[in-house]
């Protein structure tokens, strides 16, 4: 039963695929392969196999291609957009520094006035001071004037009854002439006293309208201070919250930062010196212990920038580039197994600028074991910050070098797969992750 299943199996196959022989011929004989229809079914069936297969694995490698092309654009405009709000954060940043310089400078013009318009207060307070010990003195003339004149009058009136009584006596008449002559000149005297006094009257009102015209405008300079005083609070407010999240992000003390930085700029004077205490032994008013405060503040505000400066918060890489490894453990690109990876990896075109990232001083220029071409830099708090794999080094040892100077170009030396760039940091003497630093300064930078 089964040997004739198998029979019109091979029946069927052979209506299909006819049995075909392939002939090899040599200069003595001549041979042939002999391929069955079942031989022929095998060889078609794996032909099939192969084909499918290869067209799958170009669909397959077409896809990955193309993820892979989305994903270097998205990178890319990641890095555009990034690149975009560090423009933005700076230009806000040195707007808000300006306006801090210029609120400064309105501040000191206001203080000026301020300091003016007090001597001339307390001046016009001496003046109606002495006015009114003036009028006093007058008033107190012109009271004794009247009461001798009230005295005089009298005394008139019973020489005048004594004359009528007496009329033939020449010596009572001359003493009544006297009488009224003494009374006409006390008379004259009494109305040039009284318009003194209403003249001193006058200057003493228009004084007051004087001191009270100087009040307003003083409580009005008050108020303009005050409001100058509170912009400049808010914009050291401002300015001082992202620096000191900063220095917090990347592992530092802000206060210990700000003591080193103190410690090695110590000198004094310039604009930022607080205002001194009065020569006459009077307190600080509140305007200057507010206008110090301000004073601190700005100070502070450089002094975590002088700080910034001396720590790598920048980008060593500027140019389009793309993150192909990070800190921490990872399988060895060349085979080596599992190791540690120190840094950062930016990938990007042969030649791109590579940036000091902070303030230092370069202590290794040249070949380093793994690292090819490679620059170290000192900066300050026990900091180091590694640059290896360059195609080009632009700076020597012992140079001092500043943030964003050039210090190489990338490229592929030592041990290493493809053009790019290893970026190290090292705090005292450890390496830690850079994107710490990086992440930490975004923000402002």
């Amino acid at each position: 039963m089964l040997n004739r299943y198998l029979y019109r199996f091979h029946v069927a196959l052979e209506r299909r695929f006819p049995e075909q022989r392939l002939f090899l011929k040599s200069d003595t004989e001549t041979r042939f392969i002999r391929l069955r229809p079942a031989t022929q079914v095998i060889a078609m069936a794996g032909g099939t196999l192969a084909l499918a297969w290869t067209i799958v694995a170009t669909a397959l490698i077409m896809m990955d291609s193309i993820g892979a092309g989305s994903a270097r654009e998205q990178s890319v405009r990641q890095q555009a957009l990034y690149e975009e709000r560090l423009n933005a954060l700076s230009t806000d940043r040195d707007l808000r520094v300006e306006e801090a310089a210029r609120a400064q400078e309105r501040f000191n013009v206001a203080l000026a006035q301020v300091s003016a318009m007090q001597e001339r207060l307390l001046a016009s307070e001496d003046r109606r001071r002495e006015l009114e010990t003036g009028i006093e003195a007058i008033q107190d003339t012109l009271r004794i004037a009247i009461k001798e004149r009230d005295e005089a009058r009298g005394e008139a009136d019973e020489a005048n009854l004594a004359l009528n009584e007496q009329s033939g006596g020449a010596s009572d008449v001359s003493r009544a002439k006297d009488a009224m002559a003494t009374l006409e000149i006390m008379t004259d005297a009494l109305g040039s006293t009284a318009k003194e006094r209403d003249t001193e009257l006058a200057e003493a009102n228009a004084a007051r309208e004087d001191a009270q015209k100087v009040t307003d405008e003083k409580r009005d300079l008050e108020l303009r201070s005050d409001a100058i005083f509170a912009k400049l609070e808010e914009a050291v407010t401002v300015s001082m919250e992202p620096l000191d999240k900063m220095f917090r992000d990347a592992g530092m003390e802000p206060e210990d930062l700000l003591e080193s930085i103190r410690a090695g700029y110590s000198g004094q004077g310039g604009p930022l010196t607080p205002i001194s205490v009065s020569t006459s032994g009077l307190p600080l008013s509140p305007d200057e212990i507010r206008a110090n405060t301000i004073l601190a503040g700005l100070d502070q505000m450089n002094t975590y920038k002088m700080a910034a400066f001396k720590l790598p918060f920048s980008m060593p890489v500027l140019d389009r580039f793309r993150f192909t490894s990070g800190f921490g453990s990872r399988e060895d690109p060349l085979g080596a197994g599992t190791r540690m990876h120190k840094g950062l990896d930016f990938a990007g075109s042969y030649g791109t600028p590579i940036y000091a990232s902070a303030d230092g001083v370069v202590t290794k220029a040249g070949w380093g074991n793994g690292y090819g071409q490679q620059v170290t830099i000192k900066h300050e708090y026990g900091i180091e910050t590694v640059y290896g794999h360059l195609s080009e080094i632009r700076v020597e040892v012992g140079q001092r070098v500043s943030r964003g100077d050039r210090i190489g170009d990338m490229g592929s030396t030592g041990r290493s797969t493809g053009t790019h760039l290893h970026y190290e940091i090292h705090l005292g003497g450890t390496p830690v992750n850079p994107m710490t630093f990086i992440k930490a300064g975004k923000n402002v930078f």
